[in-house]
C-alpha cells in the first residue's frame, strides 16, 4: 500500500491505496465522489474526466500515486463554480443531456473550452469536445450550449485564458511529489546540474563532451572584425537570440541568464550559467553553459563553437557554428534528433537575421520581439516542408 496526500475539492485528503490504483477509483471508492463516472476505462469515452491542477484528465488511466500533492477537482467540486453554473443552465436550455451518464465529464471538458477559446467557434468546440462520447443527444445541444456560454462571457468582457490553467510542462500533475523518483535520485539529478554549473563557473568545463553535435553556418554582409567585435558584447548577442534574457553579465567571461521555450500552451524556462571564451587571433570562440528547468525537471549542458571566415574579398563573413548539447529529464524524451536539428536550423536563421540587423544599426526582428521560442510554430514549418516530400515518395519509408 502507498500513502497518498491529495487536495480533493479544496479539502486535504490522506489515504492508503495500491500503487496500481487509478484516480477514478480513488475518488469513487475511497472518497465516495461518485459523480465521476466510469465508462470504457481505457481513456476513450471521457466520462471520467476530472480536473488535475486545473487541467482536464482521464482519471481512469491516471495513476493516483503519480499525483501526490496535486489539486484534484471532481464534478462535485464545481457546484459553486461560475462557469459550471452557466454551463448547467445552458445545457438545460439547449436540451444537451438525456440519461446524464456522460454529463459530468462533458461539463469538465466544456469548462476548459470556455476558459480557453477566444470566441464561440463551432469547429473548435467540436474538436475540443471530441474526446467526450454521448450515446443520447447527437451532440448538437452540447455544442450549442458551450458556444452560447463562450459568446456570452466574451460579450461581458471576460477575456479567455489561453493556457487554461496549464502551468507545468508535461502530463497534468507531473509537477507534484516524487513518486517513482526517490530522494537519492532527486538529489543526484539536482546535484549533477549544480556540479555542471560549478565547473563552468570555475573554468573547468574544458572536458565537456556533448551527446549530440549539430553543424550550422550562415553569412552576414559585414567584415569579420566588425562581426567579432559584436560577439564580444554579450548583451548585444543576447538581444539577437530569440527567447534569451540576461540576468547577470558583469563578468564578460561568466554570465547568467535564461532561455524560454514555448510548445503550444506550455512554457519552459531554462535558468543557468555560461562561460565565454574568445581567440582574436583565429576569429573564433566558445560558449559553454548549463541550466535547468524546475517545472519539467529537465537539465541541459551545451556549447557553441564559432569560427569567422572572410568571404567576398573580406567584405562579408561566414560564421561556422558547432552546436553540442546533452539533454536529460522530461524534455529529452521529446527532443528527437531530427526535430532538434530542424529547430536549431531555424533558430540559427533567426539569430543570423537579427545579427545582420544589429550590425546594420536596426532593431532585431520579430523573432526576437516575441521573447519566447515558439517551437510549435517551428514544428508547423517543418511539417510544411516534409509532408510534400513524404506524400511524393521522395523520402524513405
Amino acid at each position: 500500500m502507498t500513502a497518498l496526500a491529495l487536495t480533493v475539492n479544496r479539502r486535504d485528503v490522506e489515504l492508503h491505496a495500491e500503487p496500481r490504483m487509478n484516480l477514478a477509483d480513488i475518488v469513487r471508492d475511497k472518497l465516495d465522489l461518485t459523480g465521476t463516472h466510469l465508462g470504457c476505462e481505457h481513456g476513450v469515452c471521457g466520462a471520467c474526466t476530472i480536473l488535475l491542477d486545473g487541467v482536464p484528465v482521464r482519471s481512469c488511466i491516471t495513476y493516483a500515486a503519480a499525483c501526490v500533492g496535486a489539486d484534484v477537482t471532481t464534478i462535485e467540486g464545481l457546484d459553486g463554480d461560475e462557469i459550471a453554473i452557466e454551463l448547467r443552465a445552458a445545457f438545460t436550455r439547449e436540451h444537451a443531456l438525456q440519461c446524464g451518464y456522460c454529463t459530468p465529464g462533458v461539463l469538465v471538458s466544456a469548462r476548459d473550452l470556455v476558459l480557453r477559446l477566444p470566441e464561440a467557434d463551432e469547429r473548435q468546440i467540436r474538436i475540443g469536445m471530441s474526446g467526450n462520447l454521448c450515446r443520447c443527444t447527437g451532440y448538437v445541444g452540447i455544442i450549442r450550449a458551450v458556444g452560447f456560454v463562450i459568446a456570452e462571457r466574451r460579450a461581458r468582457g471576460i477575456a479567455p485564458e489561453p493556457d487554461g490553467g496549464r502551468k507545468l510542462l508535461g502530463p497534468a500533475g507531473s509537477g507534484h511529489g516524487s513518486f517513482g523518483l526517490d530522494e537519492r535520485q532527486a538529489t543526484t539529478r539536482s546535484t549533477s546540474v549544480a556540479t555542471a554549473e560549478a565547473k563552468i563557473a570555475s573554468n573547468a568545463a574544458a572536458d565537456f563532451k556533448p551527446a549530440s553535435v549539430i553543424a550550422q553556418s550562415f553569412e552576414v554582409a559585414h567584415a569579420p572584425d566588425k562581426v567579432f567585435a559584436l560577439f564580444v558584447d554579450i548583451a548585444a548577442v543576447a538581444s539577437c537570440l530569440p527567447g534569451v534574457t540576461l540576468e547577470s553579465a558583469s563578468d564578460p567571461q561568466h554570465i547568467r541568464g535564461k532561455i524560454r521555450v514555448q510548445l503550444g500552451p506550455i512554457v519552459a524556462s531554462f535558468v543557468g550559467v555560461a562561460q565565454v571564451e574568445r581567440d582574436p587571433s583565429t576569429m573564433s570562440g566558445r560558449i559553454v553553459g548549463a541550466g535547468s528547468d524546475r517545472r519539467s525537471r529537465s537539465s541541459a549542458q551545451g556549447e557553441i563553437r564559432y569560427v569567422l571566415a572572410p568571404i567576398r574579398q573580406g567584405a562579408a563573413t561566414r560564421v561556422d557554428l558547432s552546436i553540442g548539447y546533452t539533454l536529460t529529464g522530461l524534455l529529452a524524451q521529446v527532443g528527437r534528433a531530427a526535430l532538434v536539428r530542424d529547430v536549431a536550423r531555424r533558430l540559427v536563421a533567426a539569430f543570423a537575421d537579427n545579427l545582420d540587423r544589429k550590425l546594420s544599426g536596426d532593431a532585431p526582428g520579430e523573432s526576437r520581439q516575441r521573447e519566447t521560442i515558439n517551437a510549435l510554430v517551428m514544428l508547423v514549418d517543418i511539417l510544411r516542408e516534409r509532408v510534400p516530400r513524404w506524400l511524393g515518395g521522395g523520402g524513405r519509408h
